[in-house]
């Protein structure tokens, strides 16, 4: 990114942005006066761009303790006449679901924008779920960008279309968009939109009257019906090129659409329909743009939604045309696409041979496969270690004992070789499946494990179901006082946030004790032998047993304070990899049969000197 503002650089001004960056910026034109989220990759960088640079801009922009909980906030705001915007990814939808799915029959008077972020791959998501779909479930327009440009615009253009339909719109993008970077030219500010009123008004807002509920579903049905008519003044949908090959696209897929088009020399005979409005699909607009077309290619990402939209659009139309896309095997339904693929497809369902343009760059590069480590010094690594120990001194195998594993860091314990949890669901989902477990007839212990940031989350609930019905197990709380996954967001733990706000620091410990638990502890997991000891006692114990892991994140407490490395003395390492195999630490490596530790990685836990029974690492000296 230039060394501009990317939140204040004058109108007209060109900058190389990310397209999360310019998502931003978008809101900010539109003025936005609310912004909310959860941090997830990869939609993360919205929020913290406007955090960063827009701190005296007057706009309420926050972490929220989840995705349900900032769509409420942002609801909020919009039925009031501000403008707001809600930022998550792809599972962080499934979690605001329910008021989202409610708040298209309120409606809204500002305003207000969803961001959802899909991951095709996946590259950082548990699921590759296509939120078109949920378009289509909770009746919301639809826009989706293909550039940092159309970011841009689009994130502008969707207050406009949410207070002309008066309902939420989404703006759905995916990893290439949310993360690519390209020039993208700078609008005009609009003022920001704060709150006009609210009144009364129960037929509305208030959903206990199911004679209400049918009147406002017949509304939500009237207004989108005007989707195609409010959207088109806004130019989200176009034609690129003519002749009877036609290609119908959106979104990344776009992109590589073009490229194809071009290097195959198919420019002069291909006729491009590129969507930008994707639910509902502009039936119009597509009915009048495929008169004269041969045959049909769809190239989306994720599943064949607009190849099954258009076939029934088609069908209801009296019109026979090929149709070739997902369905007929032409285009993988998992995983995502790129360049190679939608070429070699437009080549096959062309009948063109590939010579028409320079080689692809093909992807996959041999690049060696690795797990996913932990960060040096991680203070999970230590409680993982802990949790091991505690097993082996209770006369348990690591293999007796189910780890329940929740969303986060922690989760790359799974790899070697930490080789820990055993289940990795959903947010919160440790504590409720390891309750479930035993609830089915499990007799040994149970351990769930959740990050901080996981339990204000999702956990909270989960814990007080375990309290409540009295069920054996040990939970512990990662606390490492920070989002640290997604990029060092706050937690509801922090007295002041990264905008400067001064707030209201939430114990955990206060919090589990005030929910009942039978025993809770407090430990520094960088004590390993506390830790092991607690572990031990609590595992064993009958109740809801908590420990609480606490130690900064590493890579957050060498910003603050002084790291002395650790090196290894060649002379006295025989390199027996002790050292790598128990601790799997990224910062130590192999070199010439001895190992090596990278000092700029090191954050000075001294976990690996545990473990070297020569002596051969040690402290260096200043």
């Amino acid at each position: 990114m230039s060394s501009l503002n990317p939140l204040k650089a004058l109108p007209g001004t060109k900058l190389a942005l990310m397209g999360n960056e310019a998502i931003a910026r978008g809101a900010v034109e539109a003025g936005v006066y609310v912004v909310t989220g959860y941090p997830g990759t990869p939609s993360s960088e919205v929020i913290m761009t406007i955090q960063r640079y827009g701190g005296d801009l007057g706009i309420y922009v926050e972490w929220a303790v989840n995705e349900r909980v900032a769509f409420e906030i942002a609801l909020g705001a919009a039925i009031s006449g501000a403008r707001a915007l809600a930022t998550m990814k792809a599972p962080g939808l499934n979690v605001a679901s329910d008021p989202v799915i409610s708040a298209a029959y309120s409606g809204v008077d500002g305003g207000l924008v969803i961001l959802v972020a899909d991951d095709p791959g996946p590259h950082t998501t548990q699921t590759e779920q296509d939120d078109r779909w949920f378009a289509k479930l909770a009746k919301l327009p639809t826009i989706s960008p293909s550039s940092p440009q159309e970011a841009k615009d689009y994130a502008r253009v969707a207050f406009e279309i949410s207070e002309e339909l008066m309902l939420p719109v989404m703006l759905l993008t995916t990893t290439r968009v949310n993360h690519a970077v390209g020039e993208v030219i700078l609008g005009e500010f609009k003022e920001p939109r704060r709150y006009k009123g609210f009144k009364r008004d129960p037929p509305r807002y208030v959903r206990a009257g199911m004679k209400w509920n049918l009147e406002r579903h017949k509304w939500v049905d009237q207004q989108l019906s005007r989707v195609e008519e409010v959207t088109g003044k806004h130019g989200l949908n176009r034609v690129e090129g003519s002749g009877d090959l036609c290609i119908v696209t959106g979104g990344a897929a776009y992109n590589y659409v073009v490229e194809a088009v071009e290097s195959l020399g198919l420019s002069g005979m291909t006729r491009i329909l590129k969507l930008g409005l994707i639910h509902p699909l502009p039936a119009r607009f597509i009915l009048e743009n495929i008169e004269g077309c041969r045959k049909i290619l769809v190239v989306e990402e994720l599943d064949p939604f607009i190849e099954e939209e258009l076939a029934k659009m088609l069908y209801r139309a009296g019109l026979h045309i090929e149709i070739l896309g997902k369905h007929a095997g032409w285009l993988p339904f998992e995983g995502e696409l790129n360049p190679v693929i939608v070429r070699e497809f437009i080549a096959r369902a062309t009948g063109v041979r590939e010579t028409g343009g320079a080689e692809p760059v093909k992807p996959g590069v041999e690049i060696p496969e690795r797990p996913p480590p932990l960060c040096p010094g991680c203070p999970h690594r230590f409680t993982f270690i802990a949790l091991r120990s505690a097993l082996l001194r209770n006369g348990f195998k690591p293999s007796d004992i189910p780890v329940f594993g929740d969303i986060g860091c922690y989760a790359l314990s799974v790899n070697p070789p930490l080789n820990s949890i055993w289940t990795e669901h959903s947010m919160g989902a440790s504590i409720s499946m390891a309750m479930g477990l035993k609830i089915a007839g499990f007799e040994k212990p149970v351990v769930a494990v959740i990050g901080d940031s996981t339990f204000f989350h999702a956990g909270i609930p989960s814990l007080i179901e375990a309290v409540h019905k009295r069920v054996d197990m040990l939970v512990l709380i990662l606390d490492n006082d920070i989002v640290a996954m997604t990029g060092h967001q706050s937690t509801p733990a922090w007295s002041r946030t990264e905008t400067g706000r001064e707030t209201r620091g939430i114990s955990i410990l206060e919090l589990v004790k005030a929910i009942g638990v039978d025993n809770v502890a407090v430990v520094d997991p960088y004590n390993l032998k506390e830790a092991e000891r607690i572990i031990g006692e609590y595992l064993v114990r009958k109740g809801v047993n908590v420990v609480i892991a606490k130690h900064p994140c590493a890579l957050e407490e060498r910003r603050t304070k002084h790291v002395e490395p650790y090196v290894v003395d060649a002379e006295k390492c025989t390199g027996c990899r002790a050292c790598i195999a128990s601790t799997g630490c990224p910062a130590i490596i192999m070199v010439e049969g001895k190992a090596y530790i990278i000092e700029e990685d090191c954050n000075g836990c001294g976990l690996c000197v545990r473990y070297c029974q020569y002596n051969a690492i040690v402290r260096r000296e200043r």
